[in-house]
């Protein structure tokens, strides 16, 4: 019997946008070699296994490279998955126990909130090699528990970045998360993520990026409340709630591929 495979662009209402992650639904527990071949077989920024324990489902995430600690976009599918097969009622809550503890989802319309855990960020010094692999100077950079969060002056300046991934990869760090304040329109702030170092050059829309963002722009902006944009080529908005030591993202998201892992 094969293995129900869904693929979900998460974080937009369109088809071929936002962030695609693979989301696989378990009927029994798999070996780490195997879901970590498959991850790199669907060669998507995260590919998401389900497995039902008690009230919650055991939730991994696999990059092409290894398992990560926090996802947000492959969560956002995953809740997505469960109850567009009816394996959840609409209005129950989808609870995952993950490595970074346990998640929870919601659903209003076509609209799912997820609750996760605030990160903040400490000011550091700029590492060597950073702004020539950048190829711009930022204003300041801050830590998180996993990434470099690096301030820029303006939107565009973040647009603009080309950076040089093979450099980028020799920074220790799980990723880099460029921002700025937006220059205008809808949003409250912009970003980018790079991620060369567990095989994303640049990830398309980045929920756990925000959970350092969030707390990052309250501070600055004297607000609780966004819009945000992630400036990839895909794109993708995602509305943001501080909550104490929690943010709550809020994104929608769009299954493309149904199918089955042949095993």
């Amino acid at each position: 019997m094969g293995i129900p495979l869904f693929q979900v662009d998460a974080f937009t209402d369109k088809p071929f946008s936002g962030n695609p992650a693979a989301v696989c639904l378990l009927s029994e527990p798999l070996s780490d070699a195997f879901q970590q071949s498959l991850a790199m077989e669907n060669n998507l920024a995260e590919t998401a296994y389900l497995f039902k324990e008690g009230d919650c489902y055991r939730l991994r995430w696999f990059t092409p490279l290894t398992e990560v600690d926090l996802c947000g976009h492959a969560t956002l599918a995953s809740a997505h998955v469960l109850w567009e097969t009816g394996t959840l009622a609409p209005t129950e809550q989808a609870r995952f126990q993950t490595r970074s503890g346990v998640l929870s989802a919601t659903r209003s319309g076509d609209w799912i909130t997820l609750n996760f855990p605030a990160l903040s960020v400490e000011p550091t010094e700029i590492p060597q090699g950073l702004t020539d692999a950048l190829g711009a100077e930022p204003l300041a950079v801050y830590k998180s528990r996993y990434d470099l969060l690096i301030h820029f002056e303006s939107e565009q300046s973040v647009r603009e970045l080309t950076p040089n991934f093979q450099a980028l990869g020799q920074i220790p760090a799980r990723g880099f998360i460029v921002t700025a304040k937006a220059g205008g329109g809808d949003f409250d702030f912009v970003s980018r993520f790079f991620a060369p170092a567990v095989g994303i050059d640049e990830d398309p829309v980045t929920g756990s990026a925000h959970c350092a963002l969030t707390p990052f722009w309250a501070d600055r902006l004297g607000k609780s409340e966004f819009v945000a944009y992630q400036a990839s080529k895909r794109g993708g908005v995602l509305r943001l709630k501080l909550e104490g030591e929690r943010v709550l993202l809020t994104g929608q998201a769009v299954t493309v591929l149904k199918g089955e892992v042949c095993l």
